[in-house]
């Protein structure tokens, strides 16, 4: 930056002032005239608010540069140098002791304190309960009790802020019916008219009687200033004013105080009060609850089945205290009793409605296609017996996927068929929806009707889309059937990689294609379109349609998994109506329409489960025709469905490019054969060779210095390396794409951004492939050659040679980390 050598005719291009003795122009850019003259203070300011450090005109990088006193030394004293230093190590080691303290206190305390607590209190004896304080301190299973603490302390956190969210519901949405009516304040006494002998009394009394009359009321009204507050029942007050100023460095310690350490008493005494109330208490409730019914709760599943009978008689304790309260007249014990049976009202409708229903479902999932996988009710007990918590959450998620499908199975069906017809199903669509709103307000007895009902119609389609298509192909194909699934010692996949290869490239490719959706929605129209003309219902399934008005577009369905899973039976209030005509033998024809319904759902589901294995068995036979018996069906359905989704979409572009002609149809089928072609090749490169390099180069660096002794020879699967590789290679993605702007980021996001259709094939080879294909296979080849050519030069005895082979790629990783901090810093 230069000082401004002219006259006052400068000036500072950001506040218009001249140059003065304390504060110089300087030009620190390359822009000429009058602009290129400014204050330091007011270029540092417009830094700090624009965050920019170039200039916005000429693009010149700004730059400062100290100036010091002319009666500065050429050299520091020593004694400074050495002050300066001094003060820099102390206030290092006391920034790195004050932050160690905090890790300690957040990562160390608390979860030890949680898991030990949770551990004392459900010992089943009073010793440990006395030694708790000696307990804490031991170093014993340091390790696993911190990360089991960890555990216990997220569940008293979703804990509390599920209770605070359920109250902010209960004051927005309002309680139950049964409390709002006790909570309506009393109506006011009815005005009593004047006698006409006190007319006079009245009149002459006016001045003082008006003021008096007001204050009276005035005192009538503020005689309880509590009263208006009590309509709005709110058992649980909580200052908000101190939490508005208080900041997360502050709250976890990381301004430098020492007023964290009072945060961290708080925490872990709610996490005790959370453990006793919400853990403790209920489960010695259940305990005592099946003592006295004469029944005993063994295996894994004792404590939490248990805990759940606790919170079933708590629930019933509470509503018969609330109206022993109610009996009495105690209206604040009702209103907090009132509020404690929502609480475990919702809690227990929580649990039913997420994890007992999709379990439920899970299980008679695999109930019903046991013979399709050739397995039996023993092969199940055994898995129970071995992982009883992971079979449970396995059936779980399974569950849990069939029922938000199913979900939005009957989104799509509500938009083609006529609003009315399926009445009895709650509409998701619906903007005033609310589960929470719903278990909050309706009875037990409507929840439980519905979840029966839901739990049959779940059922019923089970049985008619999987049990009796199943025994339909057995009869038809006798040698189709099992699938083969089971995973051998020697293949050359494991079920970790056939899960991320489901979970990373099947299914999202298969559904963010929107053409699978508008296929499905046709389909359904054009059946019911034969169903309704073959039963003469078209008024009664599609509606009237008029011609002289447009057809409405149904609003998107939303894509959540609570509103999808969560309450499908109708509440009460009105869905969408049409009204139809009801033609003559109306019952006749509508239980001609279910038969025709669940024939259709059979048939449906008998060519879902064929067609797409049978093609991807033909086709992995081509690829591998020795390994073609034993390859896991997973690949099978995956290429037949990827096959069956190419012809159709390849069907319905020739279709609609038969529409211009043979001339059109031939331009546009050697156009996408050509994109389809680059498309290859870079899939190739980018979803083939990359993700293979990458998975071998972890398995090497990481997982075979860790999984495989040193006298053992590590053996390398190909399939297995390739499906890890398309996992490290998404989230190295993700990262390269969250992270600064450099050359590799732009790269992935220009090709984004063109597409399929507007693909730059040299770009991506060039700037994308080339670039990770080099810089992989160096990583693979050069410790390869260091290790078999260089090493045995230098090292004679095979033992060392074998051991620094296989330790030659983690310290290419301990190498490649350090010169990357190095560079960073």
């Amino acid at each position: 930056m230069m000082d401004s050598d002219s006259s006052g005719a400068d000036f500072c291009r950001f506040c218009r002032s001249e140059a003065s003795s304390d504060r110089p122009l300087f030009h620190p850019c390359i822009c000429t005239g009058s602009i290129k003259w400014i204050h330091q203070e007011c270029l540092v300011q417009w830094m700090r608010y624009s965050r920019k450090e170039i200039c916005e005109l000429c693009g010149h990088r700004f730059s400062f540069m100290p100036i010091y006193s002319p009666d500065m030394p050429r050299r520091l004293p020593i004694r400074d140098v050495v002050g300066g230093l001094v003060t820099s190590v102390a206030s290092a080691v006391k920034d790195w002791l004050h932050y160690t303290l905090v890790a300690l206190a957040w990562l160390g305390i608390v979860p030890l304190t949680a898991c030990r607590t949770y551990r004392c209190l459900f010992s089943g004896s009073l010793d440990p309960v006395i030694s708790l304080p000696f307990d804490i301190v031991s170093a014993e299973n340091l390790a696993k009790d911190v990360f089991s603490g960890c555990f216990v302390v997220t569940c008293t956190l979703f804990s509390f802020i599920g209770l605070v969210w359920l109250r902010e519901q209960i004051m927005h949405g309002g309680g139950p019916d049964w409390m709002e009516r006790e909570n309506l304040p009393a109506p006011p006494p009815e005005d009593l008219p004047l006698q006409d002998n006190n007319n006079d009394r009245v009149n002459n009394g006016a001045g003082d009687g008006e003021v008096g009359i007001r204050d009276e009321v005035n005192a009538e009204v503020g005689e309880d200033p509590l009263g208006a507050d009590e309509a709005n029942w709110n058992p649980m007050e909580w200052d908000r004013a101190a939490a508005e100023e208080l900041t997360w460095a502050r709250l976890l310690g990381l301004d430098g105080s020492m007023v964290f350490l009072e945060h961290v008493f708080w925490v872990v005494s709610l996490n005790t009060l959370f453990i006793v109330v919400f853990a403790f208490c209920p489960y010695h409730i259940g305990r005592l609850g099946a003592a006295m019914a004469g029944l005993t709760a063994e295996g894994p599943f004792a404590g939490p089945l248990t805990a759940l009978a606790g919170y079933v008689l708590v629930g019933a304790i509470l509503a018969v205290l609330h109206g022993m309260a109610s009996l009495l007249r105690l209206r604040s014990a009702k209103k907090a009793l009132g509020f404690c049976y929502v609480v475990v009202k919702v809690a227990l409708l929580s649990v039913v409605e997420i994890g007992v229903i999709p379990l439920v479902c899970g299980w008679w999932l695999d109930l019903c296609s046991l013979s399709m996988f050739d397995a039996t009710l023993k092969d199940r007990e055994s898995s129970l017996q071995a992982a009883p918590w992971t079979l449970m959450f396995i059936h779980w998620l399974v569950g849990m996927v069939y029922v938000y499908y199913f979900a939005s199975f009957i989104l799509l069906l509500r938009e083609v068929l006529r609003p009315g017809v399926l009445w009895f199903l709650k509409n998701l669509n619906d903007p005033d929806f609310s589960p929470v709103q719903e278990m909050i307000h309706l009875s037990v007895w409507s929840h439980i009707r519905r979840l029966v009902v839901s739990a049959m119609i779940f059922g019923t389609a089970v049985l008619f889309m999987l049990w009796l298509p199943i025994r339909v192909i057995k009869y038809v194909l006798p040698g189709f059937l099992p699938y083969a699934v089971a995973v051998h010692s020697d293949a050359p996949v494991n079920e970790l990689s056939l899960e991320l290869l489901l979970l990373q490239v099947i299914l999202p490719a298969l559904l963010e294609q929107s053409h699978t959706r508008t296929w499905l929605k046709a389909g359904v129209r054009a059946w019911c379109a034969c169903a309704a003309g073959v039963l003469g219902l078209r008024s009664y399934l599609l509606g009237e349609m008029r011609h002289d008005q447009p057809m409405p577009h149904p609003p998107r369905p939303p894509h959540q998994l609570g509103a999808a899973h969560q309450a499908l039976m109708r509440r009460d209030g009105p869905a969408g109506f049409e009204p139809y005509v009801r033609v003559s033998w109306f019952p006749l024809r509508l239980g001609a329409l279910l038969v025709l319904v669940s024939m259709s759902l059979v048939a449906a589901s008998a060519l879902t489960l064929v067609i797409p294995v049978a093609i991807g068995r033909r086709v992995m036979a081509l690829w591998l025709p020795k390994a073609s018996d034993g390859v896991h069906e997973l690949y099978t359905a995956a290429c037949g469905m990827y096959v069956c989704w190419a012809v159709g979409r390849g069907g319905t572009l020739a279709a609609g490019w038969a529409r211009g002609g043979r001339a059109m149809l031939a331009a546009r089928a050697a156009l996408w054969a050509r994109l389809a072609a680059r498309a290859a090749l870079a899939a190739l490169a980018l979803l083939g060779l990359v993700p293979l390099m990458f998975g071998l180069l972890l398995e090497l660096v990481l997982v075979i210095p860790l999984r495989v002794p040193i006298e053992q020879s590590p053996v390398l699967f190909v399939w297995q390396d390739w499906a890890l590789g398309v996992l490290y290679t998404k989230i190295v993605c993700a990262l390269t794409m969250m992270g600064p702007d450099w050359a590799m980021r732009r790269a992935i996001e220009k090709a984004y951004r063109d597409g399929i259709r507007e693909m730059d094939l040299k770009f991506i080879l060039r700037e994308i492939a080339a670039p990770c294909v080099c810089w992989l296979g160096l990583a693979l080849a050069v410790p390869y050659a260091l290790a078999h050519s260089i090493l045995p030069l230098l090292v004679a005895a095979p033992a060392q040679r074998n051991l620094l082979a296989r330790r030659v790629y983690p310290a290419l990783l301990l190498t490649a980390l350090v010169l990357a901090l190095t560079v960073f810093q």
